[in-house]
Order: structure tokens, then sequence, then C-alpha cells
């Protein structure tokens, strides 16, 4: 019995000795990676990193020096590109760390598939991150822009999305487990926020550019890019990207301004709500929406009394046909035009009649999407009207 316990106590001394971090790296041994881009080469892809300069970051004094650095290289796969930068960069990349991954216009269009899989696949990668697609230019110019306020231009991309997406409602963030479900899923087509540059990408690139109040060169979040299957295939306008939002249930708040005498009432909506209702009658599949907001009023251009409830109907009649017609145009476009069912309409079709979407979904984007009826059903409640009741403007003129 007593040399079974001294066998345990060994057994338990040995395993302690051998846990720990095996495969440990120090953090002085690697480059933290922020950014990830991919494009088209030659080649196959060019991959650009944009690393942290540490020294900078943590300096307490201004300097001469950017906060980033990028690097590229080209490979037959994203993998071998990777593993080539090592080729330049001092130090082993590290890559847990990435707020953003930009894909280029072009290389979007001709699919983003294969990119996609060693990203997923790759254990240093977590899901965390947003992906967007670099409009009218190419992820490695994009990174290669320093921005004003935030060092890292990465973080500045990242937080502008997120942002943008809670109070104005024209963009949408998306991470990597809806990107590659909404590729593979049956009945519903993803979609991806579109970065562009604003100015001249090569004064971008120059510290000269953090020197101005008013920089010449800056990176904005601007439109949803539609894909069909991994493909980029167009781009929705502002207000069409809005009315996807609406549609999507994604919309936290934003502004709609309606017409009034002379001028605009500007409405704030503060909460909304949506729901897609899928049912087939007769052999034809039909969609019904009802969109749920709530609003206040928060700029006034006008002399209108809003101490009348007959004029706060109005302006929710207003909102309402605002609303209504931006989600009309969002679902033209990508029926008319793209022939890609980004909203689900598929997927709602499918949990309401499971039987009849077996022989719907073969022919979904190329005819029945097309031709689906959609019903829009907007309910807009105002619920305040701000601090004073009736605008001094009248009174000011007199």
């Amino acid at each position: 019995m007593k040399g079974k316990q001294i066998l345990l106590l060994i057994l338990i001394v040995l395993i302690n000795m051998n846990t720990g971090c095996w495969n440990r790296r120090e953090i002085n041994e690697l480059s933290i990676g922020t950014a990830v881009g991919i494009d088209k080469s030659e080649d196959g892809y060019l991959v650009t990193v944009q690393l942290i300069n540490p020294g900078e970051v943590a300096s307490e004094k201004a300097t001469e020096r950017t906060a980033v650095t990028t690097y590229r290289a080209s490979g037959e796969t994203v993998f071998e590109a990777l593993r080539k930068l090592t080729l330049e960069t001092p130090r082993k990349i590290y890559l847990a760390h990435i707020r953003i991954l930009v894909f280029g216009e072009e290389f979007a269009k001709e699919g983003i598939g294969k990119a996609l899989d060693f990203i997923s696949r790759d254990h240093e990668f977590r899901t965390d991150f947003y992906i967007l697609i670099a409009k009218n230019t190419k992820a490695e110019k994009l990174l290669n822009v320093l921005t004003p306020v935030e060092q890292i231009p990465a973080n500045k991309v990242f937080t502008s999305l997120k942002i943008s997406e809670k109070a104005w409602a024209s963009t949408y963030h998306v991470q990597l487990d809806e990107l590659i479900s909404g590729i593979i899923s049956e009945g519903k087509n993803p979609v991806l926020t579109g970065v562009i540059i604003k100015g001249d990408p090569e004064t971008g690139m120059n510290i000269s550019n953090l020197e101005n109040v008013d920089p010449p060169t800056t990176i904005q979040i601007r439109y949803i890019g539609v894909f069909k299957d991994d493909k980029l295939i167009g781009w929705l306008n502002e207000d069409e990207s809005r009315g996807y939002n609406y549609i999507m249930d994604h919309v936290s708040s934003t502004i709609v301004n309606v017409p009034c005498e002379n001028g605009k009432v500007g409405i704030e909506l503060i909460r909304t709500k949506a729901k897609i209702n899928g049912d087939v009658e007769y052999g034809k599949p039909k969609i019904d929406i009802k969109i749920w907001v709530e609003g206040n009023v928060g700029d006034v251009e006008c002399e209108v009394d809003l101490t009348k409830t007959k004029n706060i109907y109005a302006l929710e009649a207003k909102v309402q046909k605002k609303i209504k017609k931006e989600i009309e145009s969002a679902i033209k476009k990508a029926q008319d035009n793209f022939k890609s069912d980004i909203f689900g309409f598929g997927e709602a079709i499918h949990r309401a009649a499971p039987k009849a979407w077996k022989e719907l979904k073969t022919d979904w984007d190329r005819r029945e999407f097309q031709d689906l009826e959609v019903n829009i059903n907007v309910t807009v409640k105002i619920r305040r009207i701000g601090t004073i009741m009736k605008s001094f403007q009248k009174e000011a003129k007199e």
C-alpha cells in the first residue's frame, strides 16, 4: 500500500513538471498584427499585414515615426504569402489580435472563399475581427493610410464601423462565422460593408497626413457590398443600405429627415424592431415584413405646432413613407439588378414551408426570388418632441 502511495506521488510530481506552455512565445519575439489585407497578384495572392511599432505606441513623447508598419508578400496561397513575410519582418507575425480583415474589390469580385478557408482553419485567428471590402481600391493601399486621432489605422476602421452602425445605420459589421454561414446557406447570400480612401492614397502614406487640422486623406466607411455565394457583385447606395438594415433588424438608431413647409423635421429613431414571415400560397412564395419604429423629434426647421396631435400623426406618416421607400429600393435593387437574396427571404420560406422549399430552392435566386411578392408594413410612433413645445423661429422673424 505504501509503495502505491509513493508511486502516485511520483506520478503527480512528473505531471506537474510537464505542464506549462510548451509552445509559448515571448512578447518580445512577436510582431503584433492589427490588420490583414488580401488582393490579387500574379502569383495568386498579395497579403498585406499592418504591424504595431510597440516603441511608438508605448512612448509618452511624440516622435516622427509611425505607430504601424505594413509588410506585403505574394504567394500561391494565403498561407504561403504570410510565411514569406518572414523574409522582411524582424519578428514572427502574431495575428490573434487583428481588428479588421480587408479584401480588395477586384479580388472580392473573383471570390473570397478560398482565402477564407485558411483564415477559418488557422488556430491563431480569432473570430471577433470585422471583415470589409476596400471599395474602388486595393486592400494594400487602404492599409497604408495613416489616420489621425487613432494612432493605429486598423483601430480607426474598427471603431468607425462600430459607431456608424449604431448611429447612422447604413453600415453593418460582419464577422467570420456570419460571413461563412451566408456563403454556404441556402436561401441567403452574404454582405460586407465597404471602406474607401477619400483623397490621395500616396499622401495618406506620409506622416504629414497627421499634421493637418483637416487631413488631406482619410478613410471612410461607406455602403454595403452585395455577394452571390462568395463573389462580390455590386453595391447598395446609402439609402438602400439603410433599407437593408431595417429589414435585417440591424438599426439601433439613425436620423430620418422629412419635409415640412420651408424646411425639414429631423426625427431621431431610438428603437426599431423587424420581423420577417414567409409563406407559400398555391405554390407561390410570399414575404411579409413588419417594422416597428419609435422616435423623437430632434430638429425642426419650420413653423409646425407640435402640441397638436394631428401634426404628430402627419410626421409619423411621413417617416413611415420614407422608411418604406428605402426598404422597397433595397429589395428592388437586390431582385432586379443583383438577383441575390441578401435578406434571407429563402430561409424564411424554408422555416414556414419546408416541403415547398425543396422545390423552390433549386431555382431560388434565378427566378423565384426575382418574382417574390414582398409586403411591407411600417408602424411609427413619435414619443417625445424635445425640451421646447414650439419653435422660436416664428417669434424671431417677428
